[in-house]
């Protein structure tokens, strides 16, 4: 005859369940990320007789990511400003940080990496080598900097892919269009992965077609995360930024 199994020992009575412990206090929020460009106080003065007062206690903060066109009339100081933005002019006075570090007092050589490391650059005119291929001129962003030269082409071809040109690589500038040349000018800013890319009357030298495609182009690096700055005194490029201050007579004022 089979045992039957033994009785399963009764079940500990559940006790009472244990309080529940008072809330703390809210985690502090996370500090905002430091400016990409903050500028106190910036006075910049040539020494003619009478003295030039270019910039005038200019207040400026560039959040990270964010776009900026700077307006104004031939003379208003826009681009003396662009100038100190891009470390190739000191300012008389004031203090200017670039990724929170101060730049305003650093010697030649300490500019010199930071402003490579950090910003690029595009002008109205493109700049490129006529008898270079585009990869070529995209290459020698790293050549000037002293970068190493292992990669260097696939960093570049990574650049033109980023403005669109990688089928062009292989070409002269004089066979591309204006906006074509404008956007391997471009590549070549983006070749460091610069974070701060200041641009200066960028569609100067551009119809229209052309214009509308580089400002395309800008939303989209400016979705990416890119901090631009432009110069400009086309409406329809303004518009295109986040935000727009006009100089005059070297004093900078916010615009709705």
């Amino acid at each position: 005859m089979t045992a039957e199994p033994a009785p399963a020992p009764p079940e500990a009575a559940a006790g009472p369940a244990p309080p529940e412990a008072a809330a703390g206090p809210a985690p502090p929020r996370a500090a905002d990320p430091v400016p990409a460009v903050e500028l106190r106080h910036i006075s910049r003065e040539f020494g003619s007789e009478p003295r030039v007062r270019a910039l005038r206690d200019v207040d400026l903060t560039i959040d990270r990511g964010s776009s900026v066109a700077i307006v104004g009339a031939s003379g208003s100081g826009k681009s003396t400003l662009l100038n100190v933005l891009g470390c190739l002019d000191r300012p008389t006075s004031g203090t200017y940080l670039l990724d929170g570090i101060d730049v305003s007092h650093l010697d030649e050589p300490r500019r010199a990496v930071l402003r490579a490391e950090v910003i690029g650059f595009v002008f109205q005119t493109f700049n490129l080598l006529a008898h270079r291929s585009v990869l070529d001129n995209v290459m020698l962003a790293e050549v000037y900097r002293g970068a190493t030269r292992q990669g260097r082409a696939e960093r570049a071809l990574a650049a033109l892919a980023r403005v669109g040109m990688q089928d062009r690589a292989r070409f002269l500038p004089t066979r591309l269009s204006g906006g074509e040349q404008q956007r391997v000018a471009i590549a070549r800013a983006l070749m460091a992965d610069h974070s701060l890319l200041l641009c200066d009357e960028p569609t100067g030298n551009l119809d229209s077609a052309n214009t509308a495609s580089v400002l395309a182009l800008f939303d989209e690096l400016s979705a990416l995360g890119l901090t631009l700055v432009m110069v400009t005194h086309e409406d329809q490029v303004a518009a295109h930024a986040q935000r727009r201050v006009r100089m005059v007579d070297g004093v900078l004022t916010e615009e709705a």
